[in-house]
């Protein structure tokens, strides 16, 4: 059981990483091909798609939310950490997307 939760962690890490960067990368492209400014778009979209990356690498809210509500009325204490576990992952994924576009373009994105 533990060997499935760390591939799920990985896979929600890299789930979140693309939707960020695959998401920023083809944005951008939209805003040059319309006149504006791709690098100052990249911070804009990067920022707007960190929660849709989290909710894409879970596999959508309601999952998660039935896998609580099993923890805290089941007493399936597993499948609630195993959620908040992939969850922090998918953070994880956002959050080195975000610093990868800081190192490539110099500017914090908040």
């Amino acid at each position: 059981m533990e060997d499935r939760l760390i591939v799920s962690m990985i896979q929600c890490f890299f789930i979140a990483f693309g939707v960020i960067v695959g998401g920023t990368l083809i944005g951008s492209i939209g805003s040059y091909l319309t006149g504006e400014a791709p690098l100052t778009a990249m911070f804009r979209i990067a920022k707007s798609l960190r929660i849709w990356a989290v909710v894409a690498a879970i596999g959508g809210t309601f999952d998660a939310i039935s896998n609580f509500e099993k923890g805290i009325l089941d007493g399936s204490t597993f499948d609630m950490f195993k959620q908040i576990v992939i969850i922090v992952a998918a953070m994880g994924g956002v959050k080195a997307a975000l610093l990868l576009f800081e190192w490539l373009l110099g500017e914090e994105v908040t």
